[in-house]
């Protein structure tokens, strides 16, 4: 049977990384992004992918982009939306458009990609085959940090999104869950950790495990979360943050 997933934020970071992983499983896999994506990036799968440019805080694009997604894949396994943005400073002194823009991505966007995906993942789902929502929240919703207050407003939201979206399309056997990753090697924290920009990005805390995470750590976990083995997990945000947030390490 086929499996199609849609996967916003898919032109970088976790969502590309989660683009490539499910094409070299056999998933038909339609990627969301503002920016440029370039089939031909993944290989021999290329022809199992298809890019569809897509701002997901406007409500009207998304709603047309979903259906042309329904056009072409009368149902849908999995929707995973990776897409968001950070915005750092303190709150005292952010703009007020830099505010409205990290909720507009991040809290608000996954939230319209849900709504406009429920169709899809409706006819796909049934108890013995769940259908998956898997939304990307953050460590920072668990402890957040100066500087990052806004982030971590809308990555809590996000968690509180999956919380209440969970139990109410329990019933119609579609599974919402969400990650909270720590500090992941992307572009996005590059493009803000950058002091010659003056970037004030700080890590969300020392890893036990002495290293901050990677793509493919996060993208275990998804994969993880479409599995048969969490056909049981449903309304949760799952830490991948290296035990970050599990207790303060003092600076030695």
């Amino acid at each position: 049977m086929r499996q199609t997933a849609v996967i916003t934020g898919a032109a970088s970071g976790i969502g590309q990384a989660t683009a490539r992983r499910l094409l070299d499983q056999g998933w038909h896999v339609v990627g969301l992004d503002s920016a440029p994506m370039d089939a031909a990036g993944f290989g021999g799968a290329a022809e199992r992918f298809t890019a569809i440019p897509c701002d997901i805080t406007d409500a009207a694009r998304v709603a047309a982009v979903f259906e042309q997604i329904a056009a072409g894949a009368p149902a849908l396994q999995a929707l995973i939306c990776c897409a968001g943005i950070l915005r750092t400073g303190p709150l005292a002194t952010m703009a007020v458009e830099s505010f409205d823009q990290v909720f507009a991505v991040n809290a608000r966007g996954s939230w319209l990609c849900a709504r406009a995906a429920l169709p899809l993942l409706r006819r796909a789902a049934s108890a013995e085959q769940p259908a998956r929502i898997v939304f990307l929240s953050s460590v920072a919703a668990l402890r957040p940090k100066i500087d990052s207050g806004a982030y971590a407003a809308s990555k809590a939201a996000v968690s509180q999104l999956t919380r209440v979206l969970a139990a109410e399309l329990g019933p119609e056997h579609v599974l919402v869950n969400a990650l909270a990753p720590g500090t992941v090697d992307t572009p996005m924290i590059h493009a803000v950790s950058d002091p010659a920009k003056a970037g004030r990005y700080r890590p969300s805390g020392k890893s036990p495990l002495g290293r901050i995470a990677q793509a493919d750590d996060v993208v275990d976990v998804i994969g993880f979360l479409l599995s048969d083995a969490a056909r049981y997990i449903t309304g949760a945000t799952i830490p991948v943050d290296g035990g970050t947030a599990a207790a303060y390490i003092p600076p030695q």
